[in-house]
């Protein structure tokens, strides 16, 4: 599968006479912020620019949608997954989740069982050994587009993003808007 990304030398850098952005003199009020240089603005749309241009061609080969391809990189990731940490670190709501998962088990890709005998037993998501096979075969498309993308960037800015996001994710934590997920990096999942 060829990425449609070119290596950071074609990509122009900001003008010289851009160099600083609306977020270099940014005060706590945000006075000046149009809507387009909001950082929410910003990331929704370069991520779902990033997952039409990345991650939907290779899930779609494969016969997935990206919410199919998310929920199973991450159990074949963690091998077994409560359907609660599920959620979490997919950062869907439940009823996607609890819907893409039927989908995923009707396919022989996941296998789903209940523990407990109360009516509010926990759940857990297991990856079935077609479930394995099929992300062995997707997985290195995925880190070849992430990585085509990523490598639009100097190393410089690289390093500065990562750790950008990183602070940012860390900040939504700590706001509650964002649970805290321990150690999981959902890295494989587009």
């Amino acid at each position: 599968m060829q990425m449609n990304f070119k290596l950071h030398e074609t990509i122009p850098a900001m003008s010289k006479q851009r160099s600083e952005t609306p977020w270099a003199q940014l005060d706590k009020s945000g006075e000046g912020l149009t809507v387009d240089d909001f950082i929410t603005t910003l990331m929704s749309q370069v991520g779902n620019a990033l997952r039409r241009t990345i991650t939907v061609p290779y899930a779609e080969k494969f016969g997935l949608t990206v919410s199919e391809w998310r929920l199973l990189a991450l159990i074949a990731h963690a091998r077994t997954l409560a359907f609660s940490d599920l959620v979490t670190q997919s950062t869907s709501d439940k009823a996607l989740v609890s819907r893409t998962l039927k989908l995923l088990e009707s396919r022989g890709l996941v296998r789903l069982h209940g523990e407990g005998n109360t009516p509010r037993k926990k759940i857990y998501c297991h990856i079935t050994e077609q479930g394995d096979a099929l992300h062995a075969q997707v997985i290195p498309l995925a880190r070849a587009g992430q990585a085509s993308a990523i490598c639009v960037l100097p190393v410089e800015e690289r390093n500065a993003m990562y750790s950008a996001l990183v602070r940012l994710r860390a900040y939504c934590q700590q706001t509650g808007a964002l649970p805290a997920v321990d150690g999981a990096r959902d890295e494989d999942a587009g």
